[in-house]
């Protein structure tokens, strides 16, 4: 959902080096292809990460001055780049506002993420001199590396995945929401239907996510893990995509790959997928049946006919 800040920044013409943790390197891969932009693997530890920037700035001096954007809300992302020299912007929550050089007071009510992220990113751009946007892209688009599509075809050569013929499910979610599991309860039953009209469901979780996935959809066909990046490539291939409001979610939307989303838990207008043609079942407090999943698959379906 941090896309759209990313490709402002980009778009600046400044160096940018994106902080994040590691697992974002290889979804990321093709914005390091510009020679103005690195990746920081950080660990979540401040200590550790805020030496490792200094270590980074240190061995590749700008002569102009560096700045910081803080795109997450956490009281440990704002001392990390406080301890690395880095004078920052960020929202102000969390008691952040003393560690901060330019403190965002969020808008109120409470916007999506992607509309939240990019004014922070509107507002910290302004005091440093360069234009946005006031609005992000109402489709937001992941760039893919040669690579990318490299591993994507090969995997799908491995597994005998053929385009537009089968359905990815993603039967996981990390933690809770308010103390409530964001994962839709039915999969397993979904799975069932699905494969008795003939439909190939898979499933190729993370290695953290694999019981978490067979406890939920013993039935569907587990593949093995990819990398993001050319599992985002993989995506876009598939009939249908079946996840939870969830990262699975947002990297349907940015590969624009046919989804539905399914939500009993979580506030769609916040955290939902950023997508112009993402279907999504359900609302707080109420999951979608397994016949209404059912059919607004079948209808989806034959559309991709």
């Amino acid at each position: 959902m941090s896309l759209a800040s990313l490709n402002a920044v980009i778009n600046t013409g400044a160096k940018v080096v994106i902080c994040a943790k590691p697992w974002a390197e290889n979804l990321l891969a093709a914005y390091t292809k510009n020679p103005d932009v690195d990746f920081l693997a950080l660990s979540g530890k401040w200590r550790d990460d805020s030496k490792k920037i200094r270590n980074y700035r240190k061995i590749n001096p700008v002569a102009k001055k560096e700045v910081g954007l803080l795109i997450p809300d956490s009281l440990t992302s704002a001392l990390t780049f406080k301890l690395a020299g880095l004078s920052s912007a960020g929202y102000k929550d969390d008691g952040r506002s003393l560690l901060l050089r330019w403190p965002v007071t969020k808008i109120t009510p409470r916007l999506h993420n992607v509309l939240s992220w990019h004014h922070l990113s509107r507002i910290a751009l302004s005091h440093w001199g360069f234009n946005c946007a006031d609005q992000p892209d109402r489709r937001i688009l992941l760039p893919f590396t040669d690579e990318h599509i490299v591993e994507k075809d090969v995997y799908m050569s491995q597994h005998a995945l053929k385009s537009n013929e089968f359905i990815i499910i993603a039967p996981t979610s990390k933690g809770l929401h308010h103390g409530k599991s964001k994962v839709w309860p039915e999969y397993e039953k979904l799975t069932q239907s699905l494969q008795r009209q003939g439909h190939r469901v898979i499933m190729c979780p993370p290695p953290n996510e694999t019981t978490q996935a067979k406890a939920n959809a013993i039935s569907a066909e587990l593949l093995p893990p990819l990398a993001l990046g050319p599992y985002t490539a993989l995506l876009k291939e598939a009939a249908l995509v079946i996840c939870n409001d969830s990262g699975v979610s947002h990297l349907s939307a940015v590969a624009t790959a046919k989804q539905i989303t399914l939500i009993g838990v979580s506030e769609i207008e916040h955290t939902g997928p950023w997508s112009t043609s993402a279907l999504i079942l359900g609302e707080i407090g109420h999951w979608p049946t397994q016949d209404e999943v059912l059919a607004a698959a079948e209808k989806v379906l034959r559309g991709s006919d």
